[in-house]
């Protein structure tokens, strides 16, 4: 299965959900995941605007 973004069920731009998707766990445990990653110092904005450039979004 491909890391797609999901045109349902999504926040922003969708990425949190398209990574819960592939891995098949909950969307809500992916974007707490990423919030608290945040608290991290590192580049996670970064990867995720890049994962939102990158991974293509679900066809309706």
């Amino acid at each position: 299965m491909a890391l797609i973004r999901p045109v349902r069920g999504r926040i922003i731009a969708g990425v949190c959900a398209g990574i819960a998707q592939r891995f098949g766990v909950s969307p809500f445990l992916v974007r707490v995941l990423f919030l608290l990653s945040m608290l991290l110092p590192g580049p996670q904005i970064l990867i995720y605007l890049a994962l939102w450039i990158i991974v293509p979004s679900q066809r309706a």
